[in-house]
């Protein structure tokens, strides 16, 4: 967290920002080390240049951020006081040329309350310089989202014995959430989806009422957040039997996720990922059912920068962890996909996902 810190207060220098206001929950802790969900309440992280930063938050979260935080100096507001004042206060002796904020987190409401409080000639967007940061992860943050990774395979170890006769996909749903708490989980990373049969068509359908069927395909997308990161792991399962097209569509999707996987490597472009998967789907002639990128970051969020599309011609980095995920989806048949997630190091791709990955064939 220091590191990250640091690094941003280089940055500042870099982008010619005279501060920085720093909001977003996941950012302040990327920075800090303090965890929190202000709700409506305004959490923020000033940086002065040449001068200590400082931690603003709600009164009732004083006593947790000088536990968690590495910037002692933190200040609280209550609930009568208007937080943007606060700011005021702090930045009266400042000459602000250029302030840096998160345009994508700072709503128009939230910016019109800065305006008329702090007087600065020009407004910068520090969201860029903060992905770039994000997107090289440090040994520490590799070992966090490889736990939510072994955390979520065990999730989905133990979901699997609950695919008995008459189980619905959203029983199933409701059978991994409890898991993932039970397991030391903070909870699902986004919505747990399982679908069967005709629904494994939809690459992002809804789990419903349907109940298992044999002979069903069976695919489980999930994921949890374990110490502020999120894993992310697909696996696709035949029921009793599987049918013959099906399986053509099952070694075509294990090839093309093996070939995005050994495409990872750094120097290469993130758009070589998606390109070496989707060859392997197109030469196998199902070209037109793989309709989706191959892949996203993965980190602090489910979906962050990285974008794996074949236009992506961004350099692949030491340190970059993302999905490699392809899938086939037939209309009237059913569709498989199988995601893995990577960590890109000095000697090549890494899997953070160790959950086998052969067809296998669940019995009810």
């Amino acid at each position: 967290m220091k590191h990250a810190l640091k690094s941003l207060e280089q940055g500042m220098t870099g982008e010619g920002l005279d501060a920085l206001l720093v909001t977003d929950p996941k950012h302040v802790y990327y920075l800090t080390g303090f965890a929190s969900n202000p709700h409506e309440r305004f959490l923020g992280l000033l940086l002065v240049r040449g001068e200590e930063p400082l931690l603003i938050v709600p009164a009732l979260d004083g006593e947790a951020a000088q536990a968690a935080s590495s910037v002692p100096s933190i200040l609280t507001h209550s609930d009568t006081d208007n937080p943007y004042d606060l700011l005021k206060e702090q930045l009266n002796s400042v000459k602000l040329g250029t302030l840096g904020i998160e345009k994508e987190h700072f709503s128009v409401a939230r910016f019109e309350l800065l305006s008329h409080s702090v007087p600065v000639e020009k407004i910068s967007d520090i969201g860029p310089l903060l992905r770039s940061m994000r997107a090289k992860k440090t040994p520490e943050e590799v070992d966090r989202i490889k736990h939510a990774a072994e955390l979520v395979e065990e999730v989905l170890r133990r979901g699997l014995e609950h695919v008995k006769n008459g189980v619905s996909e959203i029983e199933l749903v409701a059978e991994l959430e409890y898991l993932m708490k039970k397991v030391g989980a903070s909870g699902p990373s986004f919505d747990t989806m399982v679908l069967s049969g005709p629904n494994t068509a939809l690459p992002h359908g809804v789990p419903g009422n349907r109940v298992i069927q044999p002979g069903d395909f069976l695919m489980f997308d999930l994921g949890v957040y374990a110490g502020g990161y999120a894993s992310d792991i697909t696996r696709t399962f035949a029921v009793e039997q599987a049918d013959s097209e099906l399986v053509t569509v099952y070694n075509t999707v294990l090839a093309a996720n093996e070939a995005g996987i050994a495409a990872s490597k750094p120097g290469a472009t993130f758009g070589a990922v998606d390109r070496a998967a989707r060859e392997v789907i197109e030469a196998a002639g199902f070209g037109p059912y793989f309709m989706h990128r191959v892949g996203h970051g993965l980190g602090m969020d489910t979906h962050e920068y990285p974008s794996l599309h074949g236009l992506n011609e961004d350099m692949i980095e030491i340190g970059n962890v993302f999905t490699v995920e392809p899938g086939i989806y037939v209309p009237g048949l059913g569709g498989v996909r199988i995601e893995d997630d990577v960590w890109v190091t000095e000697h090549g791709p890494q899997t953070l996902t160790s959950f086998p990955k052969a067809l296998s064939v669940l019995q009810l």
